[in-house]
């Protein structure tokens, strides 16, 4: 019972409420900012946040002071796991084989997927950046002084499905209770994902591309009200 509505009717009731959420986190965004005289009337706006580098530095004096003040200048091994972290997040769902043999099933078409053996290897590795940020909120105390539930609870929703997906695939223990499991995270995931830390995935682009402030990349058309 639980199976069939995993892989079914939870799957659109889950899409519904991330896309419904989704729309409705950008447009409560963007409520809260309002386009800058500059781009209300035509003109071209001012160099932005880091106006106060030199002329002479140019283009690239901003980005470099932009990167030596960011968290990649500071702190170069996190952002080189959260880089990695967040490709596999995408990139490994999206390119499973299982999964394309899934879509293909449903809709008739599917996307290159990468060879199983690589698959695995791949969830390794996300699963070892999920534990260094795990590590480093637990080890690091001005990280631990900061996480609160959520930090943890978004850490959780986006290893199991790996982990679960991993032990499917494998049959370790009993595939159709794993299976009905990985469903089920996949699907919570999905839903939370708008009411969450993590709809940054999307509210990122939107902040650093349409409203100005010190991390913009790009002079930013709109700003807070």
């Amino acid at each position: 019972m639980l199976y069939n509505l995993a892989q079914g009717p939870l799957v659109w009731v889950a899409f519904i409420l991330f896309v419904a959420g989704s729309v409705y986190q950008v447009t409560r965004l963007l409520a809260l900012t309002r386009k800058t005289e500059a781009h209300r009337w035509g003109r071209t706006p001012d160099a932005g946040p880091l106006s106060g580098t030199r002329p002479a530095d140019g283009l690239s004096g901003r980005w470099t002071a932009r990167l030596r003040l960011s968290i990649a200048g500071t702190q170069p091994l996190t952002i080189g796991v959260t880089v990695i972290f967040h490709t596999l997040l995408f990139l490994v769902p999206l390119f499973l084989l299982a999964h394309n043999i899934l879509v293909d099933e449903a809709w008739g078409f599917s996307l290159f997927a990468v060879r199983e053996k690589l698959s695995d290897y791949l969830t390794w590795l996300f699963l070892a950046c999920a534990l260094f940020f795990l590590l480093r909120r637990m080890l690091l105390a001005r990280v631990r002084a900061l996480s609160s539930f959520q930090d943890y609870y978004i850490l959780f929703l986006a290893a199991a499905p790996f982990a679960s997906g991993f032990l499917a695939y494998h049959q370790i223990f009993d595939y159709r209770m794993v299976i009905t499991l990985h469903m089920l995270l996949g699907e919570l995931m999905l839903v939370s994902i708008p009411f969450t830390r993590i709809a940054h995935m999307f509210l990122f682009f939107v902040l650093r591309f349409l409203v100005a402030h010190e991390y913009s990349l790009g002079s930013g058309r709109r700003v807070w009200r």
